[in-house]
């Protein structure tokens, strides 16, 4: 209250809440067609049970661009038990934020829009301050609206408040504006119409105190820029010049929340502008283990391949899922520990299950927890030793599997990269977008060449199983794939030929079978390889 005086009686309160700015839509000159019909209808019930209603946020700045916008926000001054009541399937969600979401249709082709109550801005002083995190500190956070944690990171911001403070709270000037489809005004608090024109991405308030606040914008910085780069924004020099050096922050953000962060850089359609400003930001490392891992390797041709494609498939409105970028981005860890394991002689499927869990504890930790997420990139790997195999009912089962057409297309990227032949994936991909009859000719063509090829290699286990015997049962008994090709030099030294086989023959009988079952390990070694290895 002390604070809100000293504002009013210095003129502070007119420059933190900026000047109400009403802009009409022969300056705006926003498209009506592009906005979303049932935002307007969420704005049209909110109004008509007498409440304040706009679409906020990105939203009004892509259609300032003439962009239609990917999502739509509605801020409101009704309180989330208000919202949720005029609206059959509304959930309020959130701790930090309580926010509405208001769902339309069902299944994949249902729509969110997210509805916000304007909140006060309140003053971090004027907050409850907690020792701790959203984890550490929950007895603390019961019941509390305003609170923040030692570093002045805000904990809980629900106390409701005007719009025009609404405004002021909210990050950048061109994501602080406010439309009304009904009347078509935009409402402007802090210049973010003439920022949009000007092509500048400024923070509203100073800089480093609003990176406190939520060091989350940290990163939100970098993404508007990315994403905004083609259009020709720029980050205003003061809002980028503390990134850097407060980063740092961000290892008190809940890992949950950076993981969807991390997402949000790298799937969002411009995922490699977004490695690019990482790098120009002085951000590339510090962020969150599996980001700084994806900017190390976007210059790999694997992983950049893959956010390539990804960025293509959100340019052409494609769906996208984190299963599969994170998938591309553990392959190289996933495959260096399968050939380990399979080197050491263990099955080609349990050894990539085995190495699988293995990059999981190592890489992801408790995000591995993700149920689904987890699932499919586990999924979308085994699936890949199955490709080998081209005959058979097999691969009408594989062709049937939920995550085929993602461990397609991960094959496609492995073939393009030189790490399969671009056969098995053209063969794959006919497979896929032919009929039955088509498949039995497939099925049938691959079967005659793997009959035609094993014969002259089917002979070189024959004449290399007389140089395994030598060695001692215990010995043999041990290796796996990669000691049996290591057998294979020393081969050519007994020059009796066939000495050793006559000698594992008659010693069948009285020996009990031991020197045969030393033997079994090699004779089915090849079979132990991944066939991707190579």
């Amino acid at each position: 209250m002390i604070r809100e005086l000293l504002d009013k009686l210095t003129g502070r309160r007119k420059s933190r809440f900026g000047k109400r700015v009403e802009i009409g839509p022969a300056t705006h000159r926003i498209d009506l067609s592009l906005v979303d019909g049932r935002a307007i209808s969420v704005v049209s019930t909110l109004k008509n049970a007498g409440y304040e209603a706009y679409i906020v946020g990105g939203a009004v700045r892509d259609l300032l661009l003439g962009l239609r916008p990917k999502d739509f926000d509605v801020a409101t001054n009704a309180t989330p038990e208000q919202v949720k009541a005029l609206f059959r399937r509304a959930f309020i969600i959130g701790r930090r934020f309580r926010i509405v979401h208001v769902v339309f249709g069902r299944g994949r082709e249902h729509e969110v829009i997210e509805v916000s109550t304007f909140r006060a801005h309140l003053d971090s002083a004027d907050a409850e301050h907690v020792s701790g995190n959203e984890r550490t500190a929950k007895s603390q956070l019961a019941g509390v609206k305003h609170a923040v944690d030692a570093s002045g990171r805000v904990l809980r911001d629900n106390v409701w408040g005007p719009q025009h403070e609404d405004a002021a709270r909210r990050d950048f000037s061109i994501n602080a504006m406010y439309y009304d489809p009904q009347s078509q005004i935009v409402v402007d608090y802090h210049n973010g119409f003439a920022d949009a024109q000007k092509r500048v991405l400024r923070m509203i308030g100073d800089a480093a105190a609003r990176y406190r606040e939520d060091p989350v914008r940290i990163i939100r910085a970098t993404r508007f820029a990315a994403k905004l780069a083609h259009l020709g924004f720029k980050l205003d020099a003061k809002t980028s010049r503390p990134l850097a050096a407060l980063k740092g922050l961000l290892a008190d953000v809940p890992q949950s929340r950076l993981f969807d962060e991390m997402l949000k850089l790298l799937q969002t359609g411009h995922g490699q502008a977004s490695v690019e400003q990482l790098k120009k930001l002085g951000l590339a490392q510090g962020i969150y283990p599996l980001l700084d891992l994806a900017v190390q390797r976007a210059q790999e041709p694997f992983m950049a391949a893959a956010l390539q494609d990804t960025d293509r498939r959100v340019a052409e409105g494609k769906p996208v899922a984190p299963s599969f970028l994170l998938a591309c981005l553990l392959w190289q860890d996933v495959r260096a520990l399968w050939q380990q394991r399979t080197a050491q002689g263990e099955h080609t499927h349990p050894a990539l299950q085995a190495a699988i869990d293995e990059v999981f504890d190592a890489r992801i930790g408790d995000v591995s927890g993700r149920g689904r997420l987890a699932a499919d990139m586990r999924e979308i790997w085994m699936m890949q030793p199955r490709f080998e195999k081209r005959t058979g009912a097999s691969c009408h089962t594989l062709a049937e599997q939920p995550r085929f057409r993602a461990g397609l297309d991960f094959l496609q990227l492995r073939a393009a990269n030189g790490e399969v032949p671009e056969m098995l994936a053209d063969w794959w991909t006919q497979f896929a977008q032919s009929g039955q009859s088509v498949r039995e000719d497939l099925i049938a063509q691959a079967r005659a060449e793997q009959q035609r090829a094993p014969r002259s290699k089917a002979r070189k286990p024959k004449a290399a199983a007389p140089a395994a015997s030598p060695a001692s049962p215990a010995d043999s008994a041990s290796p796996g794939p990669a000691a049996a090709g290591d057998a294979a030099p020393p081969q050519a030294a007994p020059a009796e030929g066939g000495a050793p086989a006559k000698k594992r023959r008659r010693r069948r009988k009285p020996a009990g079978g031991a020197p045969e079952t030393a033997s079994a390990p090699a004779a089915h070694a090849p079979s132990r390889q991944p066939p991707a290895a190579e």
